[in-house]
């Protein structure tokens, strides 16, 4: 079973840690990551960009509106994810815990769907869902808000 550890950050706590701490942090991700990798339990990692760099959008009656952000009223923001096998649940939270992110965040754990499952469920053509690289071409909004049509 598949499940996406999201990891959130407070960046208000980390930037107290004292200096080398977020480093040795990161090695400790990396070795434990470089671990259950070899044992078929990571499977993707990544580290996202500040949340300052965020762009949100919105498609609402047909107008496309791209917004800053997201800003919402917290102080984790999410700063990766882990996409792990486990069991369960419950072997999915001990893998979680053994990330150094859960004792300055939050890592929360969610299952991940089979979307083979879903196409036939929904009566959608089997198609292919691996991850492949794209070249999108990304515009800025206008004055309003809205992105113009390519």
């Amino acid at each position: 079973m598949q499940f996406l550890l999201l990891v959130y950050l407070d960046a208000t706590l980390l930037d107290t840690l004292p200096d080398g701490e977020a480093d040795s942090m990161m090695r400790h991700c990396f070795a434990n990551a470089d671990v259950m990798h070899q044992q078929g339990q990571l499977l993707q990692a990544q580290q996202l960009e500040p949340a300052t760099t965020a762009r949100s959008v919105r498609v609402r009656s047909g107008a496309v509106r791209v917004s800053d952000g997201p800003f919402a009223e917290t102080k984790e923001v999410l700063g990766g994810f882990n996409l792990i096998e486990a069991a369960d649940m419950d072997e999915a939270l001990r893998i979680a815990a053994t990330f150094p992110w859960a004792a300055t965040g939050c890592i929360e754990v969610r299952p991940v769907r089979d979307m083979h499952a879903v196409r036939r469920q929904v009566g959608a053509p089997a198609g292919d869902l691996s991850v492949q690289r794209h070249n999108v071409s990304v515009t800025s909004p206008n004055a309003s808000g809205n992105v113009d049509a390519a």
